[in-house]
């Protein structure tokens, strides 16, 4: 999203990513974020909110409205998570992973036994 945000950026158009994990847009030249504090998956906020979703918009359509360049500005959005966060951090993880979510978690496990062993 950072890469995608300044090409679209130095083609003229201007951008706001609303992200999770603001620091990485200031890290990365991101020109505006709007940090959320949501668990992933839930960027806008509860899914079926409407009035939180358009909140979390119009928060991102102030920082467009108001940001002005040179550099990242990396604003945050107010409203805590309305939910239980340890509960919804979790939420959106399948109840079985991935082949490549196995694999990794076997490579790790591989490489824990293998330190412990040296």
């Amino acid at each position: 999203m950072n890469a995608l945000a300044r090409t679209f950026e130095a083609a003229g158009l201007s951008t706001v990513v609303v992200n999770m994990m603001p620091a990485w847009g200031g890290r990365y030249g991101t020109p505006r974020t709007l940090g959320v504090e949501f668990p992933f998956g839930h960027t806008l906020g509860l899914p079926g909110d409407a009035a939180m979703q358009t909140r979390v918009l119009r928060a991102a359509l102030s920082l467009l409205e108001s940001a002005r360049p040179p550099g990242p500005v990396v604003a945050h959005f107010q409203e805590p998570w309305p939910g239980d966060f340890d509960v919804w951090k979790k939420a959106w993880h399948p109840p079985v992973p991935s082949p490549m979510i196995r694999w990794l978690k076997e490579q790790a496990l591989k490489r824990r036994a293998e330190a412990a062993d040296s």
